[in-house]
């Protein structure tokens, strides 16, 4: 016997969500075969057996917190799942079922305690038609709990862990019986409406918790501010149209607008280093590298995977990067390494049709970049002179506890110059 544990996976990383079993109770596993996938505070991570055997046990159903070091499976010898169950089968065929043991003078063996174990057969027999989860059927063990007489508040009648540990004598008759539907679960307000089908409840995963948690304190320690400016994209959106038929050829990647925005923060942040900083302590922190975080909105919620050494890295390079690793969090195979020591945050609302917008910090860094949609819009060329042009508003949401209003502005009109000139881009180090 064996158990499956949970991994250390990372420094900040103490405990997860059980995502989702990837093998059953009673299932064969091989050594370095995945088991189970486990949801932490940023990607999903999946965990293998170091084991061959037969999966005998899950110590943890899905939804459950578990922590680094927990024991969550035992794995077993080959063909161990059974045996027990197999013995017991072989011991009863042994004996007829309609004909107890009896002694020599007559006597039937066991009469009188056969009536005091009936009732425990039949809860037994009971207990186990009753569906329930494997961490809940432990539980219930462990305590001594009859799960008929457990509350399920499942729509579907299914006995949690959670039910069995709320679980007391004293619950109310009208409860309905675990393996029963219930309805859905009344609201806090249930008092004030009759009808509970105008609702509907969604536990938060593990990430959508993180990141709430971490927004709301990056609002409550950090002094935010956000600057605005806009671009006329002209130049841009015409080199591209130039050259993005000769730039997929060699280097077999779109040229998109993202590369261009990435290269301007770098140099707008070498213009401006506080932005390329962070707070510790009493100290600032700042960074002579520039690791980009481009924000990707995935399925499970916002994450913001790194681009690393930006500076170093040309137009394609770039543009590659950004693929890679959009895809990854689609697919949810972004690795904690992806996410980690961003310098500086890029985010693009446009894609969505935003206009304008304030984004927040991704904390710890001091400073973010909101990119928004491309709207044609009257200006003024001249005295006399109004045009059609490609804008985008863009925005700098800063803390303004190591930056200032005019590093702010300076930083944003920087980035402006070289949208509206891009090809002074190429003379950036």
């Amino acid at each position: 016997m064996a158990e499956i544990k949970v991994p250390e996976l990372a420094e900040s990383i103490t405990e997860g969500t059980i995502a989702q079993w990837l093998k059953k109770k009673g299932d064969q596993v091989s050594k370095g075969e995945y088991v189970v996938e486990l949801e932490t505070d940023k990607v999903n991570v999946e965990i293998i057996s170091d084991y061959d055997g037969v999966l005998t046990e899950l110590l943890a159903e899905e939804g459950d917190t578990v922590k680094v070091g927990e024991a969550i499976a035992i794995v077993g010898e080959q063909g161990s799942a059974g045996n027990d169950q197999n013995t017991a089968e072989a011991g009863r065929e042994t004996e007829s079922p309609d004909e107890p043991a009896k002694h020599e003078n007559g006597s039937v063996e066991g009469q009188n305690t056969e009536n005091n174990a009936a009732d425990q057969s039949t809860n037994d027999a009971a207990s186990e038609r009753i569906i329930a989860s494997p961490a809940a059927r432990k539980l219930a063990r462990e305590k001594g709990i009859d799960l008929t007489k457990v509350a399920s508040q499942d729509p579907l009648g299914r006995v949690r862990k959670q039910d069995v540990e709320s679980y007391s004598p004293e619950q109310k008759n009208n409860q309905k019986p675990a393996g029963e539907k219930n309805e859905a679960p009344k609201s806090a307000h249930a008092g004030k409406s009759d009808d509970d089908s105008r609702v509907e409840r969604i536990k938060m995963s593990r990430r959508r918790q993180t990141i709430a948690n971490r927004l709301v304190e990056v609002q409550q320690t950090a002094a935010m501010l956000t600057t605005f400016n806009e671009v006329d994209m002209t130049a841009v959106m015409e080199l591209r149209r130039k050259w993005k038929d000769r730039f997929y050829e060699e280097n077999d990647v779109r040229l998109g607008f993202m590369s261009f925005f990435t290269k301007a923060v770098v140099a707008a942040l070498k213009k401006t280093p506080y932005l390329n900083a962070e707070i510790q302590g009493d100290e600032i922190v700042l960074k002579k590298f520039y690791d980009i975080g481009v924000a990707v909105a995935a399925d499970e919620g916002l994450v913001v995977p790194v681009i690393r050494d930006a500076d170093r890295k040309n137009f394609a390079e770039i543009e590659n990067d950004i693929n890679e690793l959009a895809e990854k969090a689609r697919t949810n195979k972004l690795s904690l390494k992806d996410l980690q020591g961003g310098s500086f945050t890029i985010t693009n609302g446009g894609v969505f049709g935003s206009l304008l917008s304030t984004p927040i910090i991704n904390g710890p860094q001091v400073g973010i970049l909101g990119m928004h949609t491309i709207q044609l819009r009257p200006v003024a060329i001249d005295k006399d002179r109004m045009e059609n042009r490609p804008m985008m508003y863009i925005a700098l949401s800063y803390d303004h506890r190591i930056v200032d209003g005019k590093e702010a502005v300076t930083f944003l009109k920087r980035i402006k110059e070289l949208m509206e000139d891009p090809e002074s881009l190429l003379l950036q180090g």
